[in-house]
């Protein structure tokens, strides 16, 4: 789905009603009532919970009166602040605050900071904070008493990291993130989950200050997707399931192990085997027919008692346990890349000086797809014109942010400044698919098509992690070749994401989620994909 700008959003609501005769009223109801239904989903069984409901003026606001009375209406002690006057309230969202107020409900004006700090106390205490005070439509900052708002809440929650309030939830957008892919210009409102309506904005996606929007959910609303596709303009897509029906994910009658590609990973050293065992787990749970596991000598033991559905191969290795420029010069390397599907190079292999020769003389010599990651990158670490000296026409990079800063000779907090253009000018320059790594993965091709990725979630912060994916990747590469190729690769990070979601719907707390646990739970990741294709919205 394409992310859009303010302007296009609006574009989009516009022709809504003109184009396809959905009132803008029925659309704010249906956006209130999804925002109410993510609530209740939330809270559902718990006792004693308390909405508090901050709205604006503008639409964000009425959207915030109608989830207020939905709640109310499934018995959830509700209350509502107005940052205004009833009477500047105008449009639709006037219409909501009437049928609110009709129905026996009050409302809190909230004109002065002296009202705030009236309230404030009572706002704090309550267990679901609700901001509907400025949405998409803002322009400049926040300013007067909302940013005082905003900040108050910031602190009361430690930018959404405190276990209470237990929800801080964000209509459309949080107060104060410009749509757009512009720095703030004031405070922004930390939300656990932001619900925004139709598709997501441009800012919520690339804005150095995103992550204030916690978790996104997008939900329709009413709007058809192809105004969407028509009026964004943009380059950037957001992955959601519909990304990815133009892919065979349904396995035939008569699928066999040869159908589904033979996975090379090159990966592990002396106390690393870890990595090369957790990146084959990616790359079976993911659905390769074979996978083979190349690492050194005194690793490759450990490595095959991982799991049985292993074929190891012993490269040959330095005195120190890690992998040796032999393996070229004495064909070892030819010899075990024959039949096989797709090379991934990297996991655990160190920085052994010999390790590093061989990874960058392999690159180079290699006509298989091929994926670098972790130590595979570090081989060309300030040297990163080396990667378009290669024989295969499909490189695939996967840094995190300080591999990449790496790679460019530059700063980590250089690479997070701008992480597109950090993305799109390596993907052209070195003519590889680039997945720059971190909050909102980027999935960028060589032409300039770009994904952004908003699945997963904090428990993949986690060693380990870094290495499934690389087996994720490897293994889809596998079955699906490389036609699409960066849908294929943006297909593993979102798969990848999912399993971590789904392990946190099930444990509630994701601090202790391990990788092999999210390589396990791949399978129905993508059994909740083909659900949702199948039968989603």
């Amino acid at each position: 789905m394409k992310a859009l700008t303010a302007a296009e959003m609006r574009e989009v609501d516009r022709l809504t009603t003109e184009r396809y005769a959905i009132p803008s009223l029925q659309l704010m109801e249906a956006a209130g009532r999804k925002v109410a239904d993510v609530i209740w989903r939330i809270v559902a069984g718990r006792d004693n919970v308390r909405v508090s409901v901050l709205c604006g003026k503008g639409n964000n606001g009425g959207d915030g009166f109608v989830a207020a009375r939905y709640l109310k209406e499934v018995g959830l002690t509700t209350s509502v602040l107005l940052f205004g006057k009833p009477e500047d309230v105008l449009g639709d969202a006037a219409v909501n605050l009437a049928r609110w107020r009709d129905a026996g409900n009050k409302i809190e004006p909230i004109v002065s900071e002296k009202d705030w700090e009236r309230v404030a106390p009572e706002v704090g205490s309550a267990t679901v904070l609700v901001d509907a005070m400025l949405g998409t439509g803002l322009r400049g900052a926040a300013t007067g008493v909302i940013a005082r708002a905003i900040s108050d809440i910031n602190r009361l929650s430690r930018n959404a990291t405190m276990p209470r309030p237990a929800l801080i939830l964000s209509v459309d957008t949080p107060s104060g993130l410009p749509s757009d892919d512009d720095a703030p210009a004031g405070p922004v409102l930390f939300a656990h989950r932001t619900v925004t309506f139709t598709a997501p904005k441009v800012g919520q996606l690339l804005s150095r200050s995103a992550e204030a929007c916690g978790s996104l959910e997008v939900v329709p609303i009413g709007s058809p997707v192809d105004l969407i596709e028509e009026l964004g303009k943009g380059a950037l897509r957001w992955l959601s399931p519909d990304e990815f029906v133009s892919l065979p994910l349904v396995r035939g009658a008569d699928g066999h192990k040869g159908k589904f590609g033979h996975v090379l990973l090159m990966a592990g050293s002396a106390g690393k085997s870890g990595a090369a065992a957790l990146s084959g787990l990616g790359a079976l749970r993911s659905g390769a027919g074979l996978v083979t596991i190349a690492a050194p000598s005194p690793v490759q033991t450990p490595v095959a008692a991982a799991h049985a559905e292993y074929m190891t191969e012993v490269l040959e290795s330095t005195a120190d346990g890690a992998i040796s420029r032999n393996n070229l010069e004495s064909g070892s390397f030819a010899r075990i890349a024959l039949g096989k599907t797709v090379l991934a190079v990297g996991p655990g292999l160190g920085a052994h000086p010999e390790t590093q020769e061989f990874i960058s003389r392999l690159t180079a010599e290699t006509e298989l797809p091929l994926i670098l990651d972790a130590d595979g990158l570090n081989a060309f670490a300030g040297r990163p014109e080396l990667l378009r000296q290669r024989k295969t026409p499909f490189l695939a990079i996967t840094p995190h942010p300080g591999e990449m800063a790496r790679l460019l000779g530059t700063s980590t907090a250089k690479v997070q400044e701008n992480r597109v253009a950090a993305a799109l000018d390596s993907a052209k320059k070195w003519n590889a698919h680039v997945i720059l790594k971190g909050f909102h993965t980027l999935v960028v091709a060589p032409d300039g098509k770009l994904f952004v990725n908003t699945s997963g979630n904090p428990g993949l912060a986690k060693g380990g992690s870094g290495d499934v994916l690389t087996g994720i990747l490897a293994a889809l590469t596998a079955q699906f070749g490389t036609t699409d190729w960066v849908r294929v690769l943006a297909l593993g990070v979102y798969l990848h994401g999912v399993a971590a979601d789904l392990l946190a719907a099930e444990e509630e707390e994701v601090s202790g989620m391990l990788a092999s646990e999210v390589a396990h739970a791949v399978p129905r990741a993508r059994e909740w994909l083909l659900r949702e294709i199948r039968f989603g919205a």
